[in-house]
């Protein structure tokens, strides 16, 4: 099952199921009742807060209207954190001259704020700085998790969707480098477990352009999902909605103004954004120089 956040035409937040036609119908009322859409919170988080998984949308699917999008929005456009994975693949690690990995640096926090939905916009605040993309899987989660075992992992999964990592190169902290607004574009859509399947199956491609930089497979992760969560769960409490970044594979490079960035996962989806550095202007910060060392 496919579903998606969106904003109707008087800007409220709103939830669709694709169905078998692939025709998004706005099961927001029918999951949730006819206020849910003038909440603050969003109406997956609503909804996986009330349920913990997305199994039961299909149902609300099927006498439900054609969604009236106005604009896509992330899957979970308000989640409480971003966690996400350093140095997460051998051949990214070797790349970048890294001595160390996600198993030596644990996971590190993005700013919710940097989220941006497929179709949207990055933007690079700074004229004399370097910028890379990183396709990566987003893990969403379902339920609230807190020093999950591997072997349970996964039931604590609502979805999957494709992310962009978006980070400028330098000595600063990884949560300041990867923070900017924009710099976290995640989408289409979440799709579920089910539909994604087994996980070692799929592939992540990126492109800048018409130019392929990353082809992987998410079988080479260090740390798989399972092992994601659980270590992320025993060091903070993961609530429905906060969404998990596993790591980028090989093939990072430097992005400017005007291109276009896609990332595609296997059965997960298709996520395409454009660069601008409209406004960009000299970096206050003295990183520059210093930190891992790019391709």
């Amino acid at each position: 099952m496919k579903v998606l956040s969106f904003a109707d035409s008087a800007g409220r937040w709103r939830l669709a199921v694709a169905d078998q036609g692939g025709v998004w119908r706005d099961v927001t009322a029918a999951a949730l009742g006819p206020d849910a859409a003038d909440s603050m919170v969003s109406p997956m988080r609503q909804f996986l807060s009330r349920h913990g998984s997305l199994a039961s949308l299909a149902s609300a699917a099927a006498d439900a209207e054609k969604a009236d999008i106005a604009a896509v929005l992330p899957p979970v456009p308000d989640p409480g954190k971003i966690v996400a994975a350093p140095v997460n693949y051998r051949d990214h690690q070797v790349e970048m001259s890294e001595t160390t990995a996600i198993d030596s640096l644990g996971v590190f926090l993005k700013a919710p704020s940097s989220l941006t939905a497929d179709g949207g916009t990055v933007w690079l605040p700074y004229h004399d700085r370097r910028f890379d993309q990183e396709g990566e899987l987003a893990v969403i989660i379902g339920q609230q998790a807190r020093r999950v075992r591997q072997e349970d992992a996964l039931d604590y999964v609502a979805g999957y969707a494709c992310l962009l990592d978006m980070t400028m190169r330098g000595g600063e902290d990884r949560s300041v480098r990867k923070s900017f607004d924009t710099f976290t574009p995640v989408g289409p859509y979440l799709v579920t477990p089910a539909e994604a399947g087994d996980l070692t199956e799929l592939e992540l491609r990126t492109w800048v352009d018409d130019q392929l930089r990353q082809d992987a497979r998410l079988a080479d992760l260090i740390w798989d999902v399972p092992k994601l969560i659980a270590y992320a769960s025993s060091v903070m409490t993961l609530h429905p909605g906060d969404l998990i970044a596993t790591g980028t594979p090989a093939g990072v490079g430097q992005v400017r103004d005007g291109q276009r960035i896609t990332v595609e996962i296997t059965r997960v989806g298709r996520l395409q954004v454009t660069v601008t550095s409209d406004g960009a202007v000299a970096c206050p910060t003295l990183g520059r120089g210093r930190g891992p060392v790019p391709p």
